[in-house]
């Protein structure tokens, strides 16, 4: 059975960031058995729009965990830790 996609990792082509991210996300999701995957916000009229100068991005559950750069402690931290819901679920 594959492994659940939680982290999804935001990119563009010829990003030198993106190719450090993917590295880590590769590895820490591996590590974690969690599943990821891997989009262009050039391809995504509303993720270019909200993330261009941004990438690469992070998204764990939905959520902006990181940009930029990624930690690989963090992201094992917020993939291992209790999951969070929604924010319209929280009090």
């Amino acid at each position: 059975m594959p492994a659940v996609v939680r982290v999804e990792l935001l990119t563009r082509p010829g990003c030198h960031l993106c190719d450090d991210a993917r590295a880590v996300v590769r590895r820490v999701a591996e590590q974690t058995g969690v599943g990821w995957q891997e989009r262009s916000v050039d391809e995504d009229a509303v993720l270019l729009a909200e993330y261009s100068e941004l990438v690469p991005v992070v998204l764990v559950d939905g959520r902006r965990h990181a940009y930029w750069t990624v930690d690989a402690d963090r992201l094992r931290a917020a993939l291992t830790g209790p999951r969070r819901g929604p924010t319209w679920l929280r009090r």
